[in-house]
């Protein structure tokens, strides 16, 4: 049996330093991810967009690891850990149950009330990553306080913000209905981090995780679409024919892949109990879209303001107690103990993944671009230069000075976080 790696106290401040600017960068795009949606005439139903928007995510996922690693490094990253192959499509799988029960959630109880409700996801991941994956195990009790109250902070949050956009409107009658759906997708979503959490341990690349996920992703809302939106009848192959309006679905699924792809990052070198509250922290920057670009908070009373501004500082607050709960020596020897599980359960080097788990990619991993490889980066720009071409703008009000800010904030954290990525572990 392999002995447990020592890991360097200043290499353990550094990624947790990464991980930190991966999930608040992560909030920041998750949060922006809905705005292009906003565009889109209504009369579609949810489904339809949610298909239609998981193709550009489809569509854009595949060009990330393509560009910044190569397709022969991913799939032999993928051949490398077969058995993780699997749980990247069952992630994928999760997800599309997860988001479809959101759409019964937003029906019957409307977003405001909903949205969260699924974002408990978080508090449902950190029990997983206790319970299967030894986070937490071994650390102080100050550190355990900062992580739980956290991630207890931030969807205390949500739930101002949820309810600060709420003037006037009552609750479907259906609302019980809508409750379990939205606890539902929560369920779902936090539950679908473990697949993230054995992927990382299990040291594969968050790029070549996501390019399974997507097939699964994809292929569970089509199905659901074909089985609960009227099959080929649905509204969602109408907007194939509508590019016009497609383009928003899929630059919002661009922007969410961008999030995504950080979140994951945040998960591996944070875990799924610290990283993902981080990337919850999404819903401040979805209201930041809502309210000043949109004016949805034009009409709201000091009441509804008070909420706001008391759930952005809750959330701001949580955010700081798990940003500043850096993991101890004996945490991180728990992680270890998990890691050498699954490589004896599965039979990988150990050395080996310690490293890349750490960031550290082993050698020998060929990243030469092929031709085949631009070829995937000029079709997908393609799809979107065609849409955006076509693209109508809906007649809808728009702050276009907080569309500037809010757009400059975007590109500082991709910056920010991208470079912080290439230089410390070279997007691995």
């Amino acid at each position: 049996m392999a002995t447990l790696a020592p890991v360097g106290k200043q290499k353990n401040l550094s990624l947790h330093a990464l991980g930190v600017i991966c999930g608040l960068t992560a909030g920041v795009w998750l949060g922006a991810a809905e705005a292009p949606t906003k565009l889109v005439n209504a009369g579609f139903s949810p489904f339809a967009i949610s298909l239609c928007m998981v193709a550009g995510v489809f569509t854009a996922r595949w060009t990330f690891p393509t560009l910044l690693k190569g397709t022969t490094y991913v799939f032999a990253d993928l051949a490398d850990k077969k058995h993780l192959i699997v749980w990247a499509l069952l992630a994928g799988a999760l997800w599309a149950v997860a988001n479809t029960l959101t759409v019964f959630a937003i029906r019957d109880v409307g977003l405001a009330v909903a949205f969260p409700m699924w974002n408990a996801n978080s508090l449902i991941g950190l029990l997983w990553g206790r319970v299967l994956f030894n986070e937490l195990k071994g650390a102080s009790a100050g550190n355990i306080t900062k992580v739980v109250l956290g991630g207890v902070a931030i969807v205390i949050a949500a739930v101002m913000l949820g309810f600060s956009t709420i003037h006037g409107g009552a609750i479907g009658q259906h609302a019980f209905r809508g409750i379990i759906a939205a606890l539902g997708a929560s369920l779902m979503w936090g539950t679908m981090y473990v697949p993230y959490r054995k992927a990382y341990l299990s040291g594969m690349n968050p790029l070549s995780f996501v390019t399974a996920f997507t097939v699964g992703e994809l292929g569970t809302v089509l199905a659901l679409t074909l089985a609960l939106d009227g099959g080929i009848h649905s509204s969602a192959f109408q907007l194939l024919h509508m590019p016009g309006v497609l383009f928003w679905l899929f630059l919002g699924g661009f922007v969410w892949v961008i999030g995504d792809l950080f979140q994951q990052f945040a998960a591996k070198y944070l875990g799924i109990g610290r990283g993902i509250p981080l990337s919850n922290t999404n819903q401040l920057w979805g209201l930041a879209w809502g309210a000043l670009v949109f004016g949805e908070l034009a009409t709201a009373d000091h009441q509804h303001i008070l909420l706001v501004l008391g759930g952005s500082l809750f959330m701001i607050l949580g955010a700081l107690a798990i940003s500043t709960a850096v993991a101890s020596a004996k945490e991180h020897t728990s992680t270890n103990e998990a890691v050498l599980r699954e490589c004896d359960r599965y039979g990988l080097d150990y050395n080996r993944t310690i490293l890349a788990q750490a960031g550290d990619e082993f050698s020998g991993r060929d990243e030469k671009r092929r031709w085949w490889d631009y070829a995937i980066v000029l079709a997908a720009t393609a799809v979107f230069v065609i849409l955006g071409v076509r693209a109508v703008v809906p007649p809808l009000a728009m702050n276009l000075r907080w569309v500037a800010i809010l757009g400059i904030i975007l590109a500082a954290s991709l910056v920010a976080g991208g470079f912080s990525l290439y230089r410390r572990t070279r997007f691995s």
